[in-house]
């Protein structure tokens, strides 16, 4: 709960109005008491009119006052939590940007998003009931004791047994609810996940006519979620009525001990009723109090879990003083004897790699599935750092520079296509939003996209649904393509992203970027051996390991296993033309 306190603090010249409201509020609640006390005392029993009259009105006057204190704390108390909630969301979208691959692996997207979402909106609810009832029932309950103490010292014993009940009730509904409360967010992402997978995977899920499957871990999920919440639920009904008994039974106390006392004649009747107010007042203020502890176990998880994430260090860093790129960059890339091994797995991915790619070149990277492709260049793009060797781009260590800066040079195509929701052209901006519409053309053009953009209605400003659904496999690979050449980047990265072009477009677009980006560096993963045919050098990986390096002839020659691939995919004739 520090970590709310440190964003309140941000608005604490709000915050501190707000409590002199609270103060002005609660001196006029408490001044009720005394003004009845003296209305009974004097105006009842004398037969003073004006005095009631008199009295009455600066009743309603502070009674006016008290209201517009309310109503603006609970503005203010509004304002104070929703600008913390969006600096909250804020500081945490912008922590998850600066995460690299490590840290995205470690939390899930649905937690992220619960975290995001839900998380913050428990605390958002939190401030503003503590800004509006915590602040408030101090206030009010130090000085209702103060005044009931004034009043009769000998009716005291009354409160305070009430007041030791109720926090004997707080304290053992905190202990029996809390570590119920600690589990309901992490049911929430479960939830969340499942809910994510049944939306993404909903096609798949058809097709295995797999409903009754996904019904059931969904139910499941759904009705754990459900009985925690009951057992929160049910135990904090208990807390009201438990609240409202021993609210009762203090008063009846009050009237049986103060009726005694009256009879005595060792207090009258309007003090009486004044200490009934004060000790009412200071037993409400215990009951806002028992409302604060519904919610605080429940956000504490929250802060606790939205903690976790701004506190998690990202492991791929900047160092302080990196080396900018040279004027005159050459796009040479060179892996020395890189080894890697993802977080908490014992086995390497890659060991001891060893290549140069030189600038106008291509360099493609075949083999099996799992042998390491996508994970060689997903390591020159810094998503994750070498565990041994080093890759230098341009004669420097990928390590010693900005990632920006070394992504500045990268066109990079990820092996699943992805589209944001906006316009074809939104699309192919988001690699350069100074690119001009001729820009846009050419690597459209490049990309073999524009015979189909210039087919749809709007052209360029043809709505693209979120992550491109209204597009087919093959319209969203050529966009993505499209929106890497539109950077115009020295070193281009195609990871497999010609599998859901057919052959003929497949081959046109190889030549259009041979043609087109003749001086930039082309690394391209792919599993179809007619995509690299032509490729200056030809990297063979199994296991993690280099087994083969050439080009197409030389490894039909000299690597068994790209000869297995070549013959599995191609014709003797088709080898013999290559």
């Amino acid at each position: 709960m520090i970590m709310v306190f440190e964003y309140m603090s941000e608005f604490s010249g709000m915050l501190l109005g707000v409590l002199a409201l609270l103060v002005i509020q609660a001196i006029c609640d408490l001044s009720l008491p005394n003004y009845m006390s003296d209305i009974v005392d004097t105006g009842v029993l004398n037969g003073n009119v004006n005095f009631i009259v008199q009295t009455g009105i600066k009743m309603l006057l502070i009674t006016f006052l008290s209201a517009a204190c309310s109503i603006a704390v609970g503005y203010f108390a509004s304002r104070i939590a929703a600008f913390t909630a969006r600096d909250m969301r804020a500081d945490l979208f912008k922590r998850v940007q600066t995460f690299s691959n490590p840290e995205l692996d470690k939390f899930s997207a649905a937690s992220l998003i619960t975290r995001t979402t839900n998380d913050i909106t428990q605390i958002q609810l939190l401030i503003v009931l503590m800004v509006r009832m915590l602040f408030y029932s101090a206030i009010l309950g130090t000085g209702g004791a103060i005044k009931a103490i004034s009043e009769s010292s000998t009716l005291s014993w009354t409160i305070v047994g009430a007041v030791l009940a109720i926090v004997f009730v707080i304290v053992l509904l905190f202990y029996v609810v809390m570590p119920r409360m600690r589990i309901m967010q992490t049911l929430v992402d479960r939830l969340n996940l499942i809910s994510r997978e049944n939306l993404e995977g909903l096609l798949v899920i058809r097709a295995f006519n797999s409903q009754k499957f996904e019904e059931a871990r969904f139910d499941n999920a759904n009705r754990t979620l459900t009985e925690n919440s009951l057992f929160v639920n049910r135990a904090m009904t208990i807390m009201m009525p438990t609240m409202m008994f021993i609210m009762n039974i203090t008063t009846v106390l009050i009237v049986w001990v103060g009726a005694q006392q009256i009879a005595s004649m060792a207090i009258d009747i309007g003090k009486m009723m004044a200490f009934m107010q004060y000790g009412m007042q200071i037993i409400f203020s215990f009951l806002m109090l028992s409302v604060m502890f519904i919610m605080i176990p429940r956000a504490a998880v929250s802060a606790n879990r939205i903690k976790e994430v701004l506190e998690t260090d990202t492991v791929v860093k900047d160092k302080l003083n990196a080396v900018r790129p040279r004027e005159d960059f050459v796009a040479d890339i060179e892996y020395e004897n890189v080894s890697f091994c993802y977080p908490e797995s014992e086995e390497p991915v890659l060991k001891n790699i060893s290549f140069k790619a030189k600038h106008g070149e291509t360099t493609a990277f075949i083999g099996v599935t799992g042998s390491g492709k996508s994970t060689l260049t997903n390591l020159l793009i810094r998503y994750y750092d070498v565990t041994e060797g080093r890759i230098l781009v341009d004669g420097v260590d990928i390590r010693d520079m900005k990632r920006s800066d070394l992504r500045d040079k990268i066109g990079y195509v990820p092996q699943k296509s992805m589209l944001f929701s906006g316009t074809v052209k939104s699309n192919l901006l988001y690699a350069d939003s100074s690119a001009t519409q001729d820009d846009l053309k050419r690597a459209a053009r490049i990309a073999q996209a524009d015979e189909f953009i210039s087919t749809m209605a709007d052209g360029y400003d043809t709505h693209i649904a979120q992550a491109g659904s209204n597009l087919s496999g093959g319209q969203k690979q050529r966009l993505s393509i499209a929106r890497a050449l539109v950077k115009k980047a020295p070193i281009y990265i195609f990871d497999d992203t010609f599998s859901a072009l057919d052959m003929k477009t497949d081959a046109t677009l190889r030549e259009a970027l041979h043609r087109e980006t003749g001086g930039s560096t082309l690394l391209i993963i792919a599993q179809r051996v007619g995509t690299i045919i032509s490729a200056d050098q030809i990297i063979v990986l199994e296991n993690g390991e280099i087994v083969g390096r050439g080009t197409h002839r030389e490894l039909l020659r000299s690597c068994e296993i790209y000869r297995e691939i070549a013959r599995s995919q191609l014709s003797e004739d088709e080898l013999e033309q290559a």
